[in-house]
């Protein structure tokens, strides 16, 4: 009997690894021909929406720095007028977005052309709430090369129509954690793009069309 129920679990091991192999490969493949590069041309983008990656002391990340430098190309080259910062504030200690609209003012980039999505607590509501609550219906999605795939394959179930910039301009530290990490989380967001669950937070609706301050805190 004991051997039995040995089986029968190594048996399910195998198949959830299989399927996460899968469904990766699916995920992977399904998006690849939507990440560009920089060069490409973009037409009547309502944003460029940038998916958070950590702060230390109030300052960005690496990662999240080479996301922003992005963002801030891209819009200098005219892909957008307007950047939609998406991240974690779910506390007074830790906020993401201020730090991240501080770096773009640094480089010029108009205050009122930031917009800041306080509840982007994960990939999926980020791209849900930038739907939903700023009316994105077309967007350049900003981030790492590894990340991408996952975004935009929630962008294209959520019925946002999007393509992917890589900010991947560098080594990181712990990436081989960050690539496991991921190989997990596109299998949870692919179940989670069939639930469709509502995000953690929704509200009025901002049009990112309109000013940036409005979303200050």
């Amino acid at each position: 009997m004991f051997k039995k129920i040995i089986t029968f679990g190594i048996g399910l091991i195998v198949i959830a690894i299989a399927s996460l192999i899968v469904i990766n490969l699916y995920m992977c493949e399904s998006v690849s021909d939507q990440i560009v590069n920089e060069s490409s041309s973009f037409e009547n983008v309502d944003c460029i929406l940038v998916l958070g990656a950590g702060v230390k002391n109030g300052q960005p990340t690496p990662m999240l720095s080479d996301r922003l430098s992005e963002s801030v190309f891209l819009y200098k080259v005219n892909a957008s007028s307007r950047i939609l910062m998406s991240g974690d504030h779910g506390t007074k200690n830790y906020d993401e977005v201020n730090a991240m609209k501080k770096f773009a003012i640094s480089k010029g980039i108009p205050t009122s052309h930031i917009f800041m999505d306080h509840a982007g607590f994960s990939t999926y509501e980020s791209i849900y709430r930038a739907k939903e609550i700023f009316q994105a219906k077309k967007i350049i999605i900003v981030t790492q090369e590894y990340h991408l795939y996952r975004a935009l394959y929630i962008a294209n179930e959520l019925g946002v129509e999007a393509v992917g910039v890589s900010a991947t301009k560098r080594d990181y530290g712990g990436q081989f954690l960050r690539d496991a990490r991921e190989f997990l989380a596109r299998g949870k967001d692919f179940v989670t793009c069939i639930m469709k669950p509502e995000p953690t937070y929704l509200g009025e609706e901002i049009p990112v069309s309109g000013n940036g301050n409005i979303t200050d805190d």
